[in-house]
C-alpha cells in the first residue's frame, strides 16, 4: 500500500491535506507545531475562506514518524532545506520522491542531497493562511486553484503520474516541461505581490488595487523578467496567461497599459496574505532571501540591475529586525527609484 505525507503542513499543507483526504486518499500531515497537530487530531482540519469544510485528517509531529513514504510533499520554509531534506531522506522508499511545493528555485539544492531521480517540483498557484491551530483560510477563489508540476531527470513517467493523481484530489495539475520557466513565473508573482504585500503590511489586493503600489509593482515585474531572460529562462504561462506579453514593457505607453492590467490579473487572488507577512507577525524569520533575494542574486550574476527588488529586500530585513514595520507608508521609500 502506498504511503504519502505532507511535511510542513501549515497553511498550504493543511488545506491540501484536507482536500486529498476528503477525496479518498490517505496522507499524513506532519508539522513541528504541536498545538496545530493536536488540534488537527482532535477536531480535524477546518478550512474557511472561499470554501467551508471540516475534514478528519491524520496528523503527527516529526518525532512520531515511522516507516517510509512513496511521496513526501515538502512545504517547509527553504531556510532549513539542508537539514530537513537530509532528515526526510531516511523516510523515503527506494523509489520515493520529495516533491517541493516551496517558493523560489529549490529543486537543485534538494537534488544535491537526494539525487535528481528523487526530486520533483510543483508550483502552487493559490494561497492560504493559518488562522489558529487546526484552522486555515483558503484565500484564492476555488475556480482559480491549480498546480504546475515538473520533474528532474530520472523521474519515471509512472511516478510522475502517481504524484499528479495525488495532487488532483485538490485541483488541476498542469504538466510542466519547462519547470524552470514555471518557477521563474511564480517567482515573479511572489517577488511582486508577496514582496510588496509584506512591505505595505497587506494582502495582494493592497498592491494590485493601489495606484502608487502598482507603479512599483510593474517595475518589480520588469526586473524579474529582465533577470530571467538574462539567465536564459523562458517564462511559462501562469494559468494560461503569458505574463511576459501582459506585463513586460519597453516604453511608457506599454508600461501604463500593463499597470492597468494588474488588478484584473490578480482579482481572484486579491485576498492572499503573503506568507512572509504572516511570519513577521509571528516574529519569525521570513523567506525574503528565497524570493526577492533570488532575483537580486541572479541579477548580480547576469549583470542586470535590480533596484526595486534590492529595496524590497532591504525593507523586509529591517522589518525582521524591528527597525521598520510593514505599513502602507513604506511605498514612499521607492519614490527615488521611479
Amino acid at each position: 500500500m502506498k504511503r504519502y505525507a505532507i511535511y510542513g503542513a501549515g497553511s498550504l499543507g493543511t488545506v491540501l491535506g484536507a482536500y486529498i483526504t476528503k477525496n479518498g486518499e490517505k496522507i499524513d500531515l506532519i508539522n513541528r507545531n504541536r498545538a496545530h497537530v493536536e488540534a488537527l487530531k482532535q477536531n480535524g482540519a477546518k478550512i474557511t475562506g472561499t470554501v467551508n469544510m471540516t475534514v478528519p485528517v491524520t496528523a503527527l509531529t516529526p518525532d512520531e514518524m515511522n516507516g517510509k513514504y512513496d511521496v513526501i510533499l515538502l512545504l517547509t520554509k527553504q531556510l532549513l532545506n539542508g537539514e530537513v531534506v537530509s532528515f526526510l531522506k531516511n523516510y523515503l522508499e527506494e523509489d520515493g520522491v520529495i516533491v517541493t511545493l516551496q517558493n523560489g528555485l529549490p529543486e537543485p539544492g534538494i537534488a544535491e542531497i537526494i539525487g535528481n531521480a528523487h526530486t520533483m517540483g510543483c508550483v502552487v498557484e493559490w494561497g492560504a493562511a493559518l488562522v489558529s491551530p487546526g484552522v486555515c483560510e483558503l484565500t484564492s477563489a476555488p475556480e482559480a486553484l491549480s498546480f504546475h508540476m515538473g520533474k528532474m531527470e530520472g523521474i519515471t513517467d509512472e511516478k510522475f503520474a502517481e504524484v499528479k493523481a495525488l495532487l488532483e484530489n485538490m485541483c488541476p495539475v498542469h504538466e510542466e516541461n519547462n519547470l524552470l520557466g514555471a518557477r521563474w513565473s511564480k517567482l515573479l508573482i511572489n517577488a511582486t505581490f508577496s514582496g510588496l504585500g509584506t512591505v505595505v503590511g497587506g494582502v495582494f489586493g493592497d498592491v494590485s488595487e493601489n495606484k502608487e503600489a502598482r507603479k512599483v509593482a510593474i517595475r518589480c515585474m520588469k526586473e524579474c523578467i529582465d533577470v530571467g531572460h538574462a539567465a536564459e529562462t523562458e517564462f511559462a504561462p501562469v494559468q494560461g496567461k503569458n505574463i511576459v506579453s501582459l506585463f513586460y514593457y519597453k516604453n511608457k505607453i506599454k508600461r501604463a497599459i500593463a499597470t492597468l492590467l494588474i488588478p484584473i490579473a490578480m482579482k481572484k487572488h486579491r485576498a492572499i496574505e503573503p506568507s512572509m507577512l504572516q511570519d513577521l507577525k509571528k516574529n519569525k524569520p521570513c523567506e525574503i532571501d528565497a524570493i526577492n533575494g533570488v532575483v537580486c542574486e541572479w541579477g548580480r550574476k547576469t549583470g542586470v540591475p535590480t533596484p526595486i527588488n534590492d529595496k524590497i529586500v532591504e525593507i523586509i530585513k529591517k522589518c525582521e529586525k524591528g527597525e521598520l514595520k510593514p505599513q502602507a507608508e513604506n511605498i514612499r521609500l521607492f519614490d527615488s527609484l521611479l
